[in-house]
């Protein structure tokens, strides 16, 4: 069943149907330790009837897009992200911060689309984050879309020797990568199950489908999600649950991208060399097209 029908029948979670007297703080929403929820167009929180897109792990690229398009294509938008400033502007992270980046895109995208987006607060590598996120999330109606995005360390890290791995750095991968999407998917599946349709999308990467040296810990991380993927879509397929793996072989736009493949003394990088070619760099908007796309399907992988 396509993400994009809309729904008739009532949510199982309660839907927030309170105004927000602040034009960018949603007001008389149960506060979550990690849950901030920021950013909101002043306008009724009831949300759309497509439902909610949960977009975990947004950061200047690929999350980005996805959030973006979702929002245009009508859905209310939860954008999920581990640090609401310090990944983005090198600030300490503050309970409400409005001016923080990912913030600013929030509303910048609820202006420009004319969409409710909401910015919260998740650890992926925290059980009870995650919980206290999506426990924020379903407050607001039900989770039409999720697309699980989070990813450590980033895929645009440089490479790191195995000898030189931590059994705790190494632990993080797997926990972010592969164990927060289990949390996640654990939050909305029930949902799913009791409205029979859904989507999640889990992204992955190069490094899903083949190992790179230097990249251990991303590699397994990803390796896991995807067997966590193709589980989750024979499992959840005769429910009316769309679940895809969505593997986009190549590097997504600049900054970092274009000037490292520009270097030449940066040839020999072994992501670079051995994931894309120049030619192969592709723009935030078609990502997020491709994800969407992915989403507007049957329940079939």
């Amino acid at each position: 069943m396509s993400t994009s029908s809309q729904s008739t029948s009532s949510s199982p979670h309660p839907t927030n149907t309170t105004t927000a007297t602040s034009p960018y703080l949603l007001h008389k929403v149960k506060p979550f330790p990690s849950c901030h929820l920021a950013n909101m167009r002043s306008m009724s929180c009831s949300t759309s009837p497509k439902g909610i897109a949960a977009i975990v792990g947004v950061g200047p690229k690929l999350g980005r897009s996805v959030a973006r398009k979702f929002a245009h294509e009508g859905y209310t938008v939860a954008i999920l992200a581990r640090d609401l400033g310090k990944r983005f502007l090198s600030l300490p992270l503050l309970s409400f911060c409005p001016s923080t980046k990912l913030s600013r895109f929030a509303d910048e995208i609820a202006c420009e689309a004319k969409a409710q987006v909401f910015a919260i607060r998740i650890d992926c590598s925290d059980s009870k984050s995650v919980r206290e996120a999506f426990e924020g999330v379903l407050s607001l109606g039900f989770v039409e879309v999720l697309v699980y995005n989070a990813c450590e360390p980033p895929v645009t890290c440089p490479p790191t020797n195995f000898t030189a791995i931590t059994v705790e750095s190494f632990e993080r991968s797997l926990a972010v990568s592969a164990v927060g999407a289990f949390h996640c998917a654990q939050q909305v599946i029930p949902g799913m199950v009791e409205r029979g349709r859904g989507t999640i999308i889990f992204t992955g990467s190069s490094v899903s489908l083949s190992g790179f040296a230097g990249y251990c810990g991303l590699s397994c991380g990803k390796f896991a999600l995807r067997g966590l993927s193709q589980s989750l879509a024979k499992e959840y397929q005769s429910s009316g649950i769309h679940i895809a793996h969505v593997v986009i072989h190549g590097d997504i736009g600049a900054p970092r991208s274009a000037s490292v493949l520009a270097n030449k003394d940066k040839a020999t990088d072994p992501y670079f060399t051995t994931a894309c070619t120049g030619t192969d760099i592709l723009a935030h908007s078609c990502a997020g097209q491709g994800c969407m796309d992915a989403g507007d399907r049957p329940a079939i992988v």
